[in-house]
C-alpha cells in the first residue's frame, strides 16, 4: 500500500473511495473556478502537453478514455484536438460529471463525448477498448493505485498510448520552498473560501506529498504492464507528464 492510499479527506470512517466521491460531489460547483485559480490557469497548459504527446506519437485515436474526468475539461480538449470518433469520460463523482455533461451539451457534443460512472480499479469496459487513455490530477486519489493502472493497461488497445498529468513537489530551489508555502497556506485558505469545504484543500496537498513521483511512479507504471514509460517535469517541477505505450 502506498502512503497516499491511506490518506482520506474526512478521517477514518468509510473507505477512501467513498470519501473521495463525497469530497468531489461537495466541491463540484466550485471545482473549475478553484482549479484555474489555484494553478493560475496553467492547468490548461499541462493538459495540452499531454494532448501534444498524443498528437505526435499516436498511431490511431478513434476512441479516447479520460480517467477521473471530473467536469470534463480534458475530455473536451481531447475531442477538439485529436478529433476521435468518441471520447468517454469516467469518474466516481456524479456531481462532477453532471457539470461535465452540461458543458458538453452546450457545445453540442453529447453524441461524441459521453460520461460513465466507473471505478478505475474495476471498469466495465472490455479489453483493448480505447486507442488512448488520458488522466489529469487523479493518481493521488486512487484507493488502489496498482489496480487502477492495471485496469488502464487492460482497456488500452495494442500499441495504444497513455498520457497522465499529475501534480508533484518541486525538487529545486527556490520553487521547492515557494511551493511548500503555497500548498500549506495558499491552497487550503483559498479552498476553504471558495469551495466552503474545510477539508478538501487540506487533503489534496497532503496527498501530493505522499503519492509516488518521478522515477518511482515510472517504475510503478511499468509494473502495471506498460512499455516506453517516461516522465517530464513541467512548470518548474510543479507538474509531471507521464507517458507510456501498451
Amino acid at each position: 500500500m502506498y502512503k497516499q492510499e491511506q490518506i482520506k479527506p474526512y478521517g477514518e470512517k468509510g473507505s477512501k473511495r467513498e470519501q473521495v466521491e463525497l469530497m468531489f460531489d461537495n466541491i463540484a460547483p466550485s471545482y473549475d473556478t478553484l482549479n484555474h485559480t489555484l494553478s493560475f490557469g496553467v492547468d490548461r497548459l499541462w493538459r495540452k502537453a499531454a494532448i501534444n504527446f498524443l498528437l505526435k506519437h499516436r498511431t490511431s485515436t478513434d476512441s479516447v478514455l479520460d480517467i477521473a474526468t471530473g467536469t470534463g475539461d480534458f475530455a473536451i480538449l481531447a475531442f477538439q484536438k485529436l478529433h476521435p470518433q468518441q471520447v468517454v469520460g469516467c469518474d466516481i463523482s456524479e456531481g462532477m460529471m453532471k457539470i461535465g455533461r452540461q458543458k458538453v451539451n452546450k457545445l453540442g457534443l453529447s453524441n461524441q463525448i459521453t460520461f460513465q460512472n466507473e471505478d478505475c480499479a474495476k471498469m466495465s469496459f472490455t479489453d483493448n477498448s480505447f486507442d488512448s487513455i488520458i488522466s489529469a490530477f487523479a493518481l493521488r486519489n486512487f484507493q488502489n493505485l496498482n489496480d487502477c493502472l492495471k485496469e488502464m493497461h487492460r482497456v488500452l488497445s495494442t500499441d495504444g498510448h497513455l498520457a497522465v498529468v499529475d501534480l508533484c513537489t518541486p525538487v529545486s530551489f527556490p520553487m521547492k520552498q515557494l511551493f511548500y508555502l503555497y500548498k500549506k497556506v495558499v491552497m487550503p485558505t483559498l479552498g476553504k473560501l471558495i469551495s466552503k469545504d474545510k477539508t478538501a484543500y487540506s487533503y489534496l496537498p497532503e496527498t501530493m506529498d505522499a503519492v509516488p513521483q518521478a522515477e518511482r511512479m515510472q517504475h510503478i507504471i511499468q509494473q502495471a504492464g506498460f512499455h516506453n514509460v517516461n516522465f517530464k517535469r513541467l512548470a518548474f517541477g510543479m507538474c509531471i507528464l507521464y507517458t507510456a505505450t501498451k
